[in-house]
C-alpha cells in the first residue's frame, strides 16, 4: 500500500510517499529533512494531533483552549468529553 502525505512540519510542504506493508513501513521518499521522515513515520503508525477547542467558563461563556502537547488521534473524542466537563475559572489568565 502507498500513502501520499504533505508534510506539515515546516513551510516547504514536501510531498511524501510512504510504502507500507500492513502497519510496517517499507520506505519513505520525498522528504528533504529528518523531520519530514519522522512526521511520515508517526502519521502512518501512531498519528497525533494538537486539540484546539473551546472550554466553558464559570459564570458563562467560553474561551479558546488547546493542548500543550499532541495527543494520540484516537483519543480526541475522549479529550473533548473531559474538556466539556471542566470549567475554566472566570479569573484565569492566558497560558
Amino acid at each position: 500500500m502507498i500513502r501520499e502525505l504533505t508534510c506539515i512540519v515546516c513551510p516547504k510542504g514536501c510531498q511524501l510517499r510512504v510504502e507500507l506493508d500492513g502497519k510496517e513501513i517499507k520506505s519513505i521518499t520525498g522528504h528533504t529533512c529528518r523531520r519530514g521522515e519522522e512526521y511520515a513515520k508517526t502519521e502512518c503508525t501512531a498519528p497525533r494531533r494538537t486539540l484546539t477547542t473551546t472550554a466553558p467558563v464559570e459564570g458563562g461563556g467560553v474561551v479558546p483552549v488547546k493542548t500543550d502537547a499532541t495527543v494520540p488521534k484516537e483519543t480526541l473524542f475522549e479529550c473533548m468529553e473531559i474538556i466539556n466537563k471542566a470549567y475554566v475559572p472566570a479569573d484565569a489568565e492566558v497560558g
